[in-house]
């Protein structure tokens, strides 16, 4: 061993502009590695500087240069007689448009030039209980003819409907991966799996674009081909900046397969907080340290999602956070609510659980739909997976959809297989803003968009993925009753408490916080054979300093084939049950009782969803 002097901090990675030079840092294992300038304006290579040994402190060589203008040049590095990317480039100097195949070259590095504009920009930092998410793709969610935008497919695109995400009662959108990515395989690059579901990778047998992005990145930079400008980083920026304007946030997934070192995601998580100002992270990949990333001092009041969380090991088993950042997301709620709308046996006492459950210290993100598997509307349209588009002869993707097609595969002119599949969407829309957990939807389901059954659409960018506009019209029912399901949701603070209710009268009024019926009041029937229950919420117990009391709402839920009757509590002096809305057609709401039943007992329609609120007499 020879003695060595650290003659420079190599931290961080990657080529940053310092004092007078610019500060090359270069993880390689290979003793003939270096750096390649480039013109910026011919891009032409003009020098060559090889790293010496004494430059080394472990694995990191790092270098100053100072005799260079960062204006004019652009960089690559070297191993050998491989060219190699800076995987921690904070911008490429080269925008290639979406789809078109790139090589090496065309992911020179430069460096930005000038700050951005934020105005005073601060970070909403909305509690889990105020949050109504938005999952979506850059690409997809504008880039169809439809959308009316006038920059389609980008940043910008997202931009110009905030107006309509604030109508529908969205806070909080959700990116698919937007980091930069080689949505083609590089050339001579062999080519790398797609991912067909969150931390599940299959191997394709076709060269396939890679729509989604769920691969290895190049972390530091927004994506340059879901850009309007020739700026991605100013236009992504411009993007979080409205958004905090508006009051909503921004959270991104990023996917680090296993060769991602921990220390590397947080120093990528912290970039993104202090560099773009985003408002949260949904982790993707197996065995990240979530742990370790949540406990950050930076990221202490940064969402952060991942499948799990062990919470005692960030706040022990006495302290309660005053911001609960982190939130479990994952697919539990999705199979059982999916299940008990189609009309299985022996879920009821799970979806009682699913509607109440939230984690101790931390947040739940619950969804029906996302972007792997069917979407809403196709997930009352289809038994089966239709993925032949995607060249793998039906064989990728989830064949274990819990779905039901409602009487016809896919499309119809029946009108009541319509009809019928109008109201399944209609429940499950209750079930996703009813439910007291923090509710996400996936982007067009609120207006019945269909990807014709595809239920991985990992290749498709085309008007399978872009979501096509024209159907808020042609769907406007769905669209209106999501509206309607939104605002009543964010009305009752009682349906979104910040804790999970106890199902106890610990404030001595006389009623739980949260109680279950069946055939008679206080009696539920959860076991095998029944698929209704009446779920009562107490609005005495809603304490988020909005109101000092909520109504009492009582969700009459009937997935049974068949109409059941049901009871309702007796509510006190002075106070009547009146119907809110209910999903089945042709039934009106504010009628105090129909034909047939009275104040205590009414009819639950098979397959249907109503509401009664308290009024007064």
């Amino acid at each position: 061993m020879t003695e060595k002097i650290l003659q420079n901090d190599p931290y961080p990675l990657g080529a940053h502009i310092e004092g007078g030079g610019i500060r090359f840092s270069f993880v390689s294992r290979t003793a003939s590695c270096g750096i390649l300038l480039y013109d910026r304006r011919t891009g032409r290579l003009c020098r060559k500087i090889p790293f010496k040994e004494e430059e080394r402190i472990g694995h990191v060589y790092c270098r100053t240069v100072t005799d260079i203008d960062p204006d004019t040049v652009s960089y690559l590095f070297y191993e050998e007689d491989r060219i190699v990317p800076d995987e921690r480039a904070r911008l490429f100097s080269h925008r290639t448009a979406y789809g078109r195949e790139r090589g090496t070259q065309d992911l020179k590095a430069g460096f930005a030039a000038g700050e951005f504009a934020w105005e005073g920009d601060r970070f909403p930092r909305l509690p889990y209980n105020k949050v109504i998410a938005y999952c979506m793709h850059v690409r997809g969610f504008t880039k169809h003819p439809s959308s009316g935008v006038k920059h389609r497919g980008t940043f910008a695109g997202i931009g110009e409907k905030i107006p309509y995400l604030k109508e529908i009662g969205i806070t909080t959108i959700e990116l698919q991966p937007a980091y930069e990515f080689t949505e083609l395989p590089l050339k001579g690059e062999e080519k790398l799996p797609h991912m067909a579901h969150p931390g599940t990778l299959e191997q394709s047998v076709r060269q396939t674009l890679n729509y989604w992005g769920y691969k290895k990145g190049y972390y530091y930079v927004p994506k340059a081909a879901y850009a309007a400008s020739e700026d991605p980083a100013a236009e992504f920026k411009g993007l979080v900046r409205e958004l905090h304007k508006n009051g909503m946030e921004l959270v991104m997934q990023f996917y680090f397969p296993e060769e991602v070192k921990w220390n590397e995601m947080l120093e990528i998580l912290r970039f993104w907080v202090l560099e773009y100002h985003v408002d949260g992270f949904h982790l993707m990949g197996g065995n990240l340290p979530a742990e370790m990333l949540a406990a950050d001092d930076i990221l202490a009041d940064t969402k952060i999602w991942y499948y799990r969380f062990e919470t005692e090991q960030i706040y022990g088993k006495n302290r309660q956070p005053m911001y609960p950042h982190m939130a479990e997301y994952n697919d539990s709620w999705y199979y059982d609510m999916r299940r008990f709308l189609k009309g299985d046996s022996g879920m009821l006492g799970s979806v009682l659980y699913h509607m109440r459950h939230i984690p101790e210290k931390a947040g739940s993100i619950h969804y029906i739909t996302n972007y792997y598997g069917f979407t809403l509307a196709d997930l009352v349209a289809y038994d089966h997976k239709h993925n032949e588009a995607n060249g793998e002869d039906n064989r990728d993707g989830n064949d274990y959809n819990c779905s039901w097609n409602c009487g016809e595969e896919g499309q119809t002119r029946r009108q009541g297989v319509r009809q019928l599949r109008l109201k399944q969407i209609k429940n499950a829309l209750c079930f996703l803003l009813l439910s007291q957990s923090t509710p996400l939807i996936f982007m067009g389901d609120e207006f019945g968009n269909s990807q014709k059954g595809n239920n991985n659409p990992y290749c498709q960018d085309n008007a399978v993925t872009w979501l096509n506009w024209g159907d808020m019209k042609k769907n406007s029912r769905i669209l209106d009753f999501w509206k309607m399901l939104a605002a009543f949701r964010k009305s009752h603070p009682i349906l979104r408490p910040s804790r999970e209710l106890r199902l106890t009268d610990y404030i001595a009024c006389g009623y739980p916080d949260l109680s279950y019926h069946g055939q008679n009041a206080w009696c539920p029937q959860t076991e095998d054979p029944f698929r209704y229950a009446g779920i009562m919420l107490c609005g005495k117990y809603a304490r988020d300093g909005e109101v000092s009391d909520d109504s009492f709402l009582y969700i009459a839920a009937n997935m049974h084939w068949e109409g059941r009757g049901i009871a309702l509590p007796r509510l006190p002096r002075g106070m009547r049950w009146e119907k809110a809305f209910t999903t089945e057609a042709g039934e009106r709401a504010g009628n105090r009782a129909a034909e047939g039943e009275d104040e205590l007992h009414r009819f639950a329609p098979p397959r249907s969803v109503t509401v009664y609120i308290s009024s007064e007499l």
